[in-house]
Protein backbone atom coordinates (compact mmCIF):
# COMPACT_ATOMS: atom_id res chain seq x y z
CA UNK A 1 0.00 0.00 0.00
CA UNK A 2 1.02 3.70 -1.02
CA UNK A 3 0.11 6.75 -0.68
CA UNK A 4 0.55 9.22 -3.87
CA UNK A 5 0.32 13.24 -3.21
CA UNK A 6 0.18 15.42 -6.39
CA UNK A 7 -0.68 19.12 -6.38
CA UNK A 8 -1.26 22.03 -3.91
CA UNK A 9 -1.97 21.33 0.46
CA UNK A 10 -5.30 20.89 0.87
CA UNK A 11 -7.53 23.94 0.71
CA UNK A 12 -11.60 24.44 -0.32
CA UNK A 13 -12.42 20.95 -1.56
CA UNK A 14 -10.59 17.76 -1.01
CA UNK A 15 -10.93 14.71 -2.33
CA UNK A 16 -9.23 12.02 -1.38
CA UNK A 17 -9.64 8.04 -3.67
CA UNK A 18 -8.25 5.04 -3.82
CA UNK A 19 -7.38 2.95 -6.31
CA UNK A 20 -7.91 -0.58 -5.21
CA UNK A 21 -6.55 -3.12 -7.64
CA UNK A 22 -7.05 -7.42 -6.98
CA UNK A 23 -3.82 -9.69 -8.22
CA UNK A 24 -5.43 -12.84 -9.61
CA UNK A 25 -3.08 -15.67 -10.29
CA UNK A 26 -2.46 -16.17 -13.83
CA UNK A 27 -0.73 -18.23 -16.46
CA UNK A 28 2.39 -16.75 -18.33
CA UNK A 29 0.70 -14.91 -21.09
CA UNK A 30 0.66 -16.32 -24.98
CA UNK A 31 3.35 -13.46 -25.87
CA UNK A 32 5.72 -11.53 -23.97
CA UNK A 33 4.22 -8.16 -25.22
CA UNK A 34 1.54 -9.00 -22.82
CA UNK A 35 3.08 -9.59 -19.56
CA UNK A 36 1.54 -7.17 -16.91
CA UNK A 37 3.23 -4.17 -15.73
CA UNK A 38 3.71 -4.09 -11.76
CA UNK A 39 1.97 0.03 -12.00
CA UNK A 40 -1.20 -1.19 -14.33
CA UNK A 41 -3.82 0.49 -13.47
CA UNK A 42 -1.61 3.04 -10.56
CA UNK A 43 0.21 4.74 -13.43
CA UNK A 44 -3.00 5.83 -14.78
CA UNK A 45 -4.49 7.21 -11.52
CA UNK A 46 -1.03 9.88 -11.10
CA UNK A 47 -1.96 11.20 -14.13
CA UNK A 48 -4.84 11.43 -13.90
CA UNK A 49 -4.43 13.39 -10.49
CA UNK A 50 -1.94 15.55 -12.17
CA UNK A 51 -4.40 16.25 -14.97
CA UNK A 52 -7.15 17.48 -12.05
CA UNK A 53 -4.67 19.61 -10.17
CA UNK A 54 -3.82 21.71 -13.31
CA UNK A 55 -7.69 22.95 -12.95
CA UNK A 56 -7.65 22.04 -9.24
CA UNK A 57 -4.68 23.99 -8.10
CA UNK A 58 -6.39 27.67 -9.47
CA UNK A 59 -9.65 26.36 -7.65
CA UNK A 60 -8.68 25.81 -3.99
CA UNK A 61 -9.10 22.11 -4.61
CA UNK A 62 -6.37 19.33 -3.99
CA UNK A 63 -6.42 15.45 -4.83
CA UNK A 64 -4.76 12.60 -3.27
CA UNK A 65 -4.94 9.37 -4.04
CA UNK A 66 -3.57 5.67 -2.37
CA UNK A 67 -3.28 2.65 -4.25
CA UNK A 68 -3.65 -0.58 -2.57
CA UNK A 69 -2.90 -3.81 -4.88
CA UNK A 70 -4.02 -7.16 -3.14
CA UNK A 71 -4.10 -11.23 -3.92
CA UNK A 72 -8.32 -12.42 -3.78
CA UNK A 73 -7.99 -13.58 -0.21
CA UNK A 74 -7.04 -10.55 1.52
CA UNK A 75 -9.38 -8.22 -1.06
CA UNK A 76 -11.85 -7.66 1.80
CA UNK A 77 -10.10 -6.63 4.73
CA UNK A 78 -7.55 -4.69 2.91
CA UNK A 79 -10.86 -2.48 1.19
CA UNK A 80 -12.93 -2.57 4.55
CA UNK A 81 -9.78 -1.03 5.57
CA UNK A 82 -9.76 1.77 2.85
CA UNK A 83 -13.20 2.59 3.74
CA UNK A 84 -12.86 2.90 7.61
CA UNK A 85 -10.20 5.44 6.88
CA UNK A 86 -12.43 7.43 5.43
CA UNK A 87 -11.96 7.28 1.19
CA UNK A 88 -15.50 7.47 -0.26
CA UNK A 89 -14.33 7.54 -4.08
CA UNK A 90 -12.70 4.15 -4.97
CA UNK A 91 -11.73 3.15 -8.32
CA UNK A 92 -11.79 -0.90 -8.22
CA UNK A 93 -10.47 -3.24 -10.92
CA UNK A 94 -11.19 -6.58 -10.17
CA UNK A 95 -13.58 -9.46 -11.84
CA UNK A 96 -16.99 -9.17 -11.76
CA UNK A 97 -18.30 -11.39 -8.40
CA UNK A 98 -15.29 -9.49 -6.23
CA UNK A 99 -16.88 -5.98 -7.87
CA UNK A 100 -20.21 -7.38 -6.72
CA UNK A 101 -18.75 -8.37 -3.33
CA UNK A 102 -16.92 -5.15 -2.61
CA UNK A 103 -19.76 -2.51 -3.50
CA UNK A 104 -22.05 -4.17 -1.27
CA UNK A 105 -19.30 -3.73 1.56
CA UNK A 106 -18.46 -0.37 0.54
CA UNK A 107 -22.14 0.57 1.60
CA UNK A 108 -24.00 3.77 0.20
CA UNK A 109 -21.64 6.59 1.35
CA UNK A 110 -18.65 4.92 -0.49
CA UNK A 111 -18.92 5.70 -4.84
CA UNK A 112 -17.10 2.99 -6.70
CA UNK A 113 -15.79 3.32 -9.94
CA UNK A 114 -15.29 0.15 -11.74
CA UNK A 115 -12.65 0.14 -13.99
CA UNK A 116 -12.23 -3.66 -15.45
CA UNK A 117 -15.22 -5.86 -15.14
CA UNK A 118 -17.79 -6.18 -17.87
CA UNK A 119 -20.25 -8.85 -16.71
CA UNK A 120 -23.62 -7.68 -18.53
CA UNK A 121 -25.30 -8.77 -15.02
CA UNK A 122 -23.40 -5.87 -13.42
CA UNK A 123 -25.26 -3.78 -15.65
CA UNK A 124 -28.35 -5.67 -15.02
CA UNK A 125 -30.73 -7.17 -12.54
CA UNK A 126 -26.81 -6.98 -10.09
CA UNK A 127 -26.57 -2.89 -10.36
CA UNK A 128 -25.40 -1.32 -7.24
CA UNK A 129 -26.41 2.07 -6.48
CA UNK A 130 -23.18 3.30 -5.37
CA UNK A 131 -20.82 1.47 -8.37
CA UNK A 132 -20.86 3.05 -11.72
CA UNK A 133 -19.07 1.62 -14.86
CA UNK A 134 -16.32 3.28 -16.40
CA UNK A 135 -14.97 -0.52 -18.11
CA UNK A 136 -17.14 -0.97 -20.78
CA UNK A 137 -19.64 -4.09 -20.88
CA UNK A 138 -19.60 -7.20 -22.74
CA UNK A 139 -22.40 -6.53 -24.06
CA UNK A 140 -21.24 -3.04 -25.41
CA UNK A 141 -17.47 -5.05 -26.79
CA UNK A 142 -20.10 -7.20 -29.04
CA UNK A 143 -22.13 -4.68 -30.19
CA UNK A 144 -19.42 -2.55 -31.48
CA UNK A 145 -17.78 -5.62 -33.25
CA UNK A 146 -21.37 -6.77 -34.41
CA UNK A 147 -21.90 -3.02 -35.92
CA UNK A 148 -18.73 -3.67 -37.83
CA UNK A 149 -20.12 -6.60 -38.98
CA UNK A 150 -23.33 -5.79 -40.46
CA UNK A 151 -22.16 -2.59 -41.87
CA UNK A 152 -19.86 -4.81 -43.96
CA UNK A 153 -22.31 -7.20 -44.63
CA UNK A 154 -20.49 -9.64 -42.86
CA UNK A 155 -23.91 -11.28 -41.53
CA UNK A 156 -23.07 -14.93 -41.28
CA UNK A 157 -21.09 -15.88 -38.21
CA UNK A 158 -19.36 -19.01 -36.75
CA UNK A 159 -18.69 -18.58 -33.55
CA UNK A 160 -15.70 -20.54 -31.68
CA UNK A 161 -15.84 -20.06 -27.71
CA UNK A 162 -13.64 -21.26 -24.62
CA UNK A 163 -15.00 -23.71 -22.12
CA UNK A 164 -14.52 -21.27 -18.61
CA UNK A 165 -17.15 -18.90 -16.96
CA UNK A 166 -16.13 -15.66 -18.67
CA UNK A 167 -15.79 -17.44 -22.04
CA UNK A 168 -19.07 -18.30 -22.17
CA UNK A 169 -20.86 -15.46 -20.67
CA UNK A 170 -19.05 -13.85 -23.59
CA UNK A 171 -20.23 -16.07 -25.90
CA UNK A 172 -23.78 -14.76 -24.65
CA UNK A 173 -23.37 -11.38 -25.30
CA UNK A 174 -22.19 -11.83 -28.75
CA UNK A 175 -25.50 -14.31 -29.32
CA UNK A 176 -27.53 -11.54 -28.17
CA UNK A 177 -25.53 -8.63 -30.69
CA UNK A 178 -26.15 -10.94 -33.69
CA UNK A 179 -29.66 -11.19 -32.69
CA UNK A 180 -29.62 -7.42 -32.28
CA UNK A 181 -28.40 -6.48 -35.54
CA UNK A 182 -30.04 -9.39 -37.78
CA UNK A 183 -26.42 -11.04 -38.02
CA UNK A 184 -26.49 -15.14 -38.08
CA UNK A 185 -24.40 -17.49 -35.79
CA UNK A 186 -24.16 -20.46 -38.30
CA UNK A 187 -22.38 -22.54 -36.40
CA UNK A 188 -20.87 -22.72 -32.87
CA UNK A 189 -17.98 -24.68 -31.10
CA UNK A 190 -16.54 -25.01 -28.55
CA UNK A 191 -12.76 -24.90 -27.73
CA UNK A 192 -12.03 -26.06 -24.30
CA UNK A 193 -9.35 -25.12 -21.72
CA UNK A 194 -7.29 -28.24 -20.90
CA UNK A 195 -4.98 -26.38 -18.54
CA UNK A 196 -1.43 -25.86 -18.44
CA UNK A 197 1.18 -23.94 -20.43
CA UNK A 198 -0.12 -21.90 -23.34
CA UNK A 199 4.02 -20.89 -24.49
CA UNK A 200 5.96 -22.93 -25.03
CA UNK A 201 9.00 -24.26 -27.96
CA UNK A 202 6.66 -26.44 -29.65
CA UNK A 203 3.41 -23.99 -29.41
CA UNK A 204 2.78 -22.76 -32.83
CA UNK A 205 3.72 -26.22 -34.10
CA UNK A 206 1.26 -28.28 -31.86
CA UNK A 207 -1.64 -25.02 -33.17
CA UNK A 208 -0.84 -24.70 -36.78
CA UNK A 209 -2.21 -28.55 -36.81
CA UNK A 210 -4.99 -28.33 -34.13
CA UNK A 211 -6.81 -25.28 -34.72
CA UNK A 212 -7.39 -26.12 -38.90
CA UNK A 213 -8.99 -29.64 -37.66
CA UNK A 214 -10.60 -27.77 -34.86
CA UNK A 215 -12.24 -25.25 -37.87
CA UNK A 216 -12.78 -28.02 -40.36
CA UNK A 217 -16.19 -28.82 -42.32
CA UNK A 218 -17.82 -25.57 -40.57
CA UNK A 219 -21.04 -24.23 -42.09
CA UNK A 220 -20.45 -21.23 -44.47
CA UNK A 221 -19.72 -17.80 -42.90
CA UNK A 222 -18.30 -14.65 -43.78
CA UNK A 223 -16.31 -14.15 -40.42
CA UNK A 224 -15.36 -16.36 -37.16
CA UNK A 225 -15.83 -14.68 -34.04
CA UNK A 226 -14.01 -15.76 -31.00
CA UNK A 227 -15.22 -15.54 -27.48
CA UNK A 228 -11.72 -16.19 -25.43
CA UNK A 229 -12.02 -14.12 -22.16
CA UNK A 230 -9.59 -16.04 -21.08
CA UNK A 231 -7.09 -15.95 -23.96
CA UNK A 232 -6.48 -19.42 -24.19
CA UNK A 233 -6.78 -20.18 -27.64
CA UNK A 234 -8.16 -17.24 -29.95
CA UNK A 235 -4.51 -15.42 -30.38
CA UNK A 236 -3.58 -18.24 -32.63
CA UNK A 237 -7.11 -18.25 -34.50
CA UNK A 238 -5.49 -15.71 -37.35
CA UNK A 239 -3.68 -17.78 -40.72
CA UNK A 240 -4.54 -21.44 -38.61
CA UNK A 241 -8.38 -21.71 -39.71
CA UNK A 242 -9.50 -24.36 -42.31
CA UNK A 243 -11.05 -21.81 -44.43
CA UNK A 244 -9.27 -18.57 -44.38
CA UNK A 245 -12.09 -15.80 -42.94
CA UNK A 246 -11.59 -12.42 -40.98
CA UNK A 247 -11.90 -12.79 -37.46
CA UNK A 248 -12.71 -10.57 -34.51
CA UNK A 249 -13.89 -10.31 -30.61
CA UNK A 250 -10.80 -11.76 -28.36
CA UNK A 251 -8.54 -11.88 -31.47
CA UNK A 252 -8.23 -10.24 -35.04
CA UNK A 253 -10.28 -7.10 -34.88
CA UNK A 254 -11.10 -6.52 -31.20
CA UNK A 255 -12.93 -3.70 -29.61
CA UNK A 256 -11.11 -2.33 -26.99
CA UNK A 257 -12.14 1.15 -24.64
CA UNK A 258 -8.14 2.46 -25.63
CA UNK A 259 -5.09 1.44 -27.16
CA UNK A 260 -1.52 2.58 -27.29
CA UNK A 261 -1.28 3.27 -30.91
CA UNK A 262 -4.62 5.68 -30.83
CA UNK A 263 -3.69 9.61 -31.54
CA UNK A 264 -6.82 10.62 -33.14
CA UNK A 265 -8.75 13.83 -31.12
CA UNK A 266 -5.58 14.87 -29.27
CA UNK A 267 -4.84 11.53 -27.85
CA UNK A 268 -1.07 11.69 -28.66
CA UNK A 269 -0.47 14.19 -26.13
CA UNK A 270 -2.22 11.91 -23.66
CA UNK A 271 -0.01 8.95 -25.09
CA UNK A 272 3.21 11.10 -25.07
CA UNK A 273 2.44 12.56 -21.20
CA UNK A 274 1.55 8.63 -20.44
CA UNK A 275 5.07 7.00 -21.62
CA UNK A 276 7.04 9.53 -20.29
CA UNK A 277 5.41 8.71 -16.76
CA UNK A 278 5.47 5.38 -16.83
CA UNK A 279 8.43 4.01 -19.32
CA UNK A 280 5.68 1.83 -21.19
CA UNK A 281 2.62 1.57 -23.25
CA UNK A 282 -0.94 2.45 -22.07
CA UNK A 283 -3.21 -0.17 -21.84
CA UNK A 284 -6.53 -0.34 -21.18
CA UNK A 285 -6.28 -0.93 -17.35
CA UNK A 286 -4.73 2.30 -17.21
CA UNK A 287 -6.93 4.18 -19.01
CA UNK A 288 -9.75 3.17 -17.32
CA UNK A 289 -8.38 4.15 -14.31
CA UNK A 290 -6.99 7.28 -15.52
CA UNK A 291 -10.79 8.24 -17.23
CA UNK A 292 -12.19 7.05 -13.90
CA UNK A 293 -10.08 9.72 -11.64
CA UNK A 294 -10.79 12.74 -14.40
CA UNK A 295 -14.73 12.02 -14.17
CA UNK A 296 -14.18 12.85 -10.55
CA UNK A 297 -12.19 15.74 -11.23
CA UNK A 298 -14.55 17.02 -13.53
CA UNK A 299 -17.72 16.41 -11.62
CA UNK A 300 -15.52 18.63 -8.56
CA UNK A 301 -14.61 20.98 -10.71
CA UNK A 302 -18.22 21.89 -12.23
CA UNK A 303 -20.05 20.73 -8.81
CA UNK A 304 -17.90 22.73 -7.23
CA UNK A 305 -18.14 20.00 -4.27
CA UNK A 306 -16.52 17.30 -2.53
CA UNK A 307 -19.83 15.21 -1.35
CA UNK A 308 -19.96 12.21 -2.55
CA UNK A 309 -24.25 11.64 -2.78
CA UNK A 310 -23.75 15.11 -4.43
CA UNK A 311 -21.13 14.45 -7.08
CA UNK A 312 -22.66 10.66 -7.64
CA UNK A 313 -26.22 12.86 -8.24
CA UNK A 314 -23.95 15.39 -10.71
CA UNK A 315 -22.23 12.50 -12.48
CA UNK A 316 -26.05 11.07 -13.43
CA UNK A 317 -27.32 14.38 -14.45
CA UNK A 318 -27.35 15.30 -17.91
CA UNK A 319 -25.60 18.57 -17.20
CA UNK A 320 -22.42 15.56 -16.53
CA UNK A 321 -19.89 15.38 -19.73
CA UNK A 322 -16.14 15.05 -20.42
CA UNK A 323 -13.62 14.94 -23.10
CA UNK A 324 -12.37 10.99 -23.47
CA UNK A 325 -9.98 11.27 -26.36
CA UNK A 326 -12.76 9.52 -28.67
CA UNK A 327 -14.13 12.27 -30.72
CA UNK A 328 -17.34 13.10 -28.40
CA UNK A 329 -17.79 13.94 -24.94
CA UNK A 330 -18.67 10.73 -22.66
CA UNK A 331 -21.46 10.70 -20.50
CA UNK A 332 -23.25 8.43 -17.52
CA UNK A 333 -26.59 6.26 -18.43
CA UNK A 334 -28.67 7.48 -15.24
CA UNK A 335 -30.43 3.88 -15.63
CA UNK A 336 -27.83 1.83 -14.73
CA UNK A 337 -24.71 3.86 -14.14
CA UNK A 338 -22.66 2.80 -17.11
CA UNK A 339 -20.35 5.28 -19.24
CA UNK A 340 -21.70 5.89 -22.85
CA UNK A 341 -18.30 5.87 -24.73
CA UNK A 342 -17.57 4.80 -27.93
CA UNK A 343 -16.01 1.22 -28.70
CA UNK A 344 -12.48 1.24 -30.82
CA UNK A 345 -12.25 -1.45 -33.02
CA UNK A 346 -7.67 -2.39 -33.08
CA UNK A 347 -5.99 -4.79 -35.50
CA UNK A 348 -2.92 -4.86 -32.77
CA UNK A 349 -1.34 -1.88 -34.52
CA UNK A 350 -4.40 0.74 -35.76
CA UNK A 351 -7.69 1.80 -34.87
CA UNK A 352 -9.63 0.18 -37.74
CA UNK A 353 -12.93 1.99 -36.97
CA UNK A 354 -15.07 2.91 -34.22
CA UNK A 355 -18.35 1.64 -33.07
CA UNK A 356 -21.15 3.30 -32.73
CA UNK A 357 -21.18 2.55 -36.77
CA UNK A 358 -22.57 5.39 -39.05
CA UNK A 359 -26.27 4.27 -39.68
CA UNK A 360 -27.14 2.78 -36.32
CA UNK A 361 -29.67 5.41 -34.99
CA UNK A 362 -31.05 5.92 -31.71
CA UNK A 363 -33.47 8.34 -29.83
CA UNK A 364 -31.73 9.59 -27.53
CA UNK A 365 -27.73 9.38 -28.29
CA UNK A 366 -26.39 6.80 -31.00
CA UNK A 367 -23.83 5.09 -27.99
CA UNK A 368 -27.02 3.98 -26.53
CA UNK A 369 -26.55 1.41 -29.46
CA UNK A 370 -23.89 -0.47 -27.29
CA UNK A 371 -25.24 -2.44 -24.31
CA UNK A 372 -28.03 -2.60 -22.74
CA UNK A 373 -30.71 0.11 -23.08
CA UNK A 374 -32.78 1.47 -20.50
CA UNK A 375 -36.24 -1.05 -21.71
CA UNK A 376 -33.78 -3.90 -22.18
CA UNK A 377 -31.99 -3.45 -18.46
CA UNK A 378 -33.61 -5.12 -15.01
CA UNK A 379 -32.04 -2.51 -13.18
CA UNK A 380 -33.70 -0.91 -10.45
CA UNK A 381 -30.95 0.44 -7.97
CA UNK A 382 -30.66 3.75 -10.24
CA UNK A 383 -34.62 4.49 -10.02
CA UNK A 384 -35.76 2.56 -13.21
Amino acid sequence: MCALLVGAPAVAVEMRSAVFRIDYPRLAPISRFDVVPEDLGFAGAVLATEDNMTTGSFLGHSYEIETVSVPPEGADAAFKALVEAGHEVIVVLARDEDLLRLSDIAGEGVLILNATAQGVALRDAECRANTLHIAPSDAMKADAVAQFAVWKKWPEWLMIHGSNPADLALAEAYRRAAAKFGAQIVEEREFEDTGGARRTDSGHVLVQRQIPVATQGAEDHDIVVAADASDYFAPYLPFHLWTPAPVMGSSGLRPVTFHASQEAWGATQFQTRFEELAGRYVREEDYNTWLALRVIGEAVTRASTGEVAALREYLLSDEFEVAAFKGVPVTFRPWNGQLRQPILLFDGRITASVSPQDGFLHQVSPLDTLGLDEPESACTAFGG
